[in-house]
């Protein structure tokens, strides 16, 4: 029996490729006859560099650029021939904020994984969003980049109050000709009511009562660059980074998309008999854009099974089917939260053999 494995990141616990080779270890022990084809995934979020590198090969560019609070921060960037791949998390990551001091966190360091990207001679930059800690509409993106204003733009959402005046003009003579690309399934707009600040800034740490302001503030600064382009769909991506790069002629596509593409999973899938996805927490929020949804897809467009390992399950039998996964199984009810954290690795290959007395021919 071919098996394929293709999971996203367990959150906090263990990296995609961590993760696909651990539910190939559990499955392989209680399944030694099958064969497990590795296929770890990702978004346009943390792992994106990781993920592609396994797949494409290439060279792999070790940087420092600034944190979310301008600190010497460790980056890398994946370079494949003439084409940049950058994961924005790497510069001003949630993990790097610790959701405090929402409204001061800058995404110059993902402006600066840009530059550098250029400065190695790639043509196309293609730019994973997605686990972002700043929201501050990627003016400390443009900002690394070049852009002027009558505000500072690379210290956080905070100053750009009162901003009037925008110009990316030394932006664009700074990137020539290079392409750049938008890596992102989220598909909401700058500002308003489905806007950066509402939609994800809680999860960064903004205070419920301080989004209206943070968005005023996020409002006069698109007034002041381009408001056309932050009502775009995509223009809320990782905080407005998304509207930077499009304010810049970005085109978008959807980060599993890209990560599909490079793995070429629908090849894969097609080769094998069933497919195996996973991520830290399955829930109804996994259609948006997530990889277990989008690995399900794919599953079904070659007419295989899909079947999720997840950290926890939290979704009924139906809302499963209606993301296209046949079953769904937790670490947690297997072994215990407390064993699950301690040893995530042991856990989800445990999980995995368990699965594979049910699925394995």
């Amino acid at each position: 029996m071919r098996v394929l494995v293709a999971p996203d990141k367990f959150a906090g616990t263990l990296t995609a490729v961590q993760a696909a080779r651990a539910i190939a270890d559990g499955w392989t022990r209680q399944a030694p006859a099958d064969e497990l084809d590795q296929a770890p995934m990702a978004d346009g979020g943390p792992g994106f560099v990781d993920v592609l590198h396994a797949a494409l090969g290439g060279e792999v560019l070790a940087v420092t650029v600034s944190g979310p609070f301008g600190e010497p921060t460790p980056a890398t960037l994946l370079l494949v021939g003439d084409t940049a791949y950058v994961e924005t998390a790497q510069a001003c990551g949630l993990h790097l904020t610790r959701r405090e001091r929402p409204e001061e966190s800058s995404s110059r360091g993902a402006g600066e994984l840009v530059l550098a990207a250029v400065d190695a001679g790639a043509r196309e930059v293609v730019v994973g969003l997605g686990g972002s800690g700043t929201t501050d509409g990627g003016a400390g993106l443009l900002a690394a980049l070049g852009a002027t204003a009558d505000v500072r733009l690379d210290a956080g959402p905070a100053a750009l109050a009162g901003a009037t005046h925008v110009d990316i003009s030394a932006c664009r003579d700074r990137l020539g000709d290079t392409v750049l690309v938008a890596a992102s399934d989220v598909d909401s707009q700058l500002t308003g009511l489905f806007g950066a600040a509402k939609t994800f800034g809680p999860q960064k740490g903004l205070p419920e009562e301080r989004i209206p302001e943070v968005d005023g503030w996020l409002e006069a600064y698109a007034e002041a660059l381009d408001r056309r382009t932050s009502l775009l769909p995509g223009a809320g991506a990782a905080g407005g980074m998304g509207y930077a790069l499009l304010s810049l002629g970005a085109s978008r596509r959807p980060g599993f998309d890209v990560v599909a593409g490079a793995t070429r999973l629908a090849e894969r899938a097609r080769a094998a008999d069933l497919v195996l996805t996973g991520e830290g927490a399955f829930d109804f929020s996994s259609r948006a854009g997530k990889v277990p949804y989008g690995v399900a897809q794919v599953a079904a467009e070659v007419l295989r099974p899909c079947v999720a390992l997840a950290g926890q399950v939290l979704v009924g039998a139906r809302e499963m089917r209606a993301l296209g996964i046949e079953s769904a199984y937790a670490v947690v009810e297997l072994v215990g939260e407390e064993r699950a954290f301690a040893d995530p690795a042991g856990a989800l290959a445990e999980l995995a053999a368990r699965v594979a007395r049910t699925w394995s021919h």
